[in-house]
């Protein structure tokens, strides 16, 4: 059985959301669904819903936290792979997206730490040689990666 992998990303603004996702990664509006508060966009590995979820509202019945939009953690996030970090990060800042720090080098790639106009954490990757293969082969020889 395959397991198909939707994204759903919350924002409080649907077209600004819409316009950043567009101009960071060079996604496209599939469906826009405005009575609903959704929008789909295309061109990633998987399709992305933005999610029209008003700030103070509540994240689940099961927990008393609130929506907040400003920069927050989550344990997930979404890992966009470019070609070009320092050129991705440029396009990203310009349509809103934040810098967090230095773009860190490994022996895998580069990585900036990211977030989004809404305060959602992502990361962009810039894969080099074998990309991740190459954390897993350090590890077989017992060096740590860096």
């Amino acid at each position: 059985m395959t397991i198909e992998l939707l994204v759903n990303i919350d924002v409080e603004n649907l077209e600004k959301a819409i316009e950043f996702y567009a101009s960071a990664f060079g996604l496209r509006l599939g469906r826009h669904l405005f009575d609903e508060g959704v929008a789909e966009m295309l061109g990633a590995s998987s399709t992305i819903y933005l999610l029209t979820k008003p700030a103070g509202t509540s994240a689940s019945v099961c927990i008393p936290q609130r929506r907040d939009y400003q920069r927050h953690w989550t344990p997930v996030h979404l890992d966009f792979v470019v070609g070009d970090v320092q050129a991705a990060v440029q396009k990203a800042k310009a349509a809103g997206a934040r810098l967090e720090g230095d773009i860190q080098t490994h022996e895998w790639g580069r990585i900036a730490n990211m977030a989004d106009p809404f305060g959602n954490g992502l990361c962009l990757l810039e894969f080099t040689g074998r990309g991740y293969e190459e954390i897993a082969s350090l590890r077989s020889t017992g060096r740590p990666p860096r």
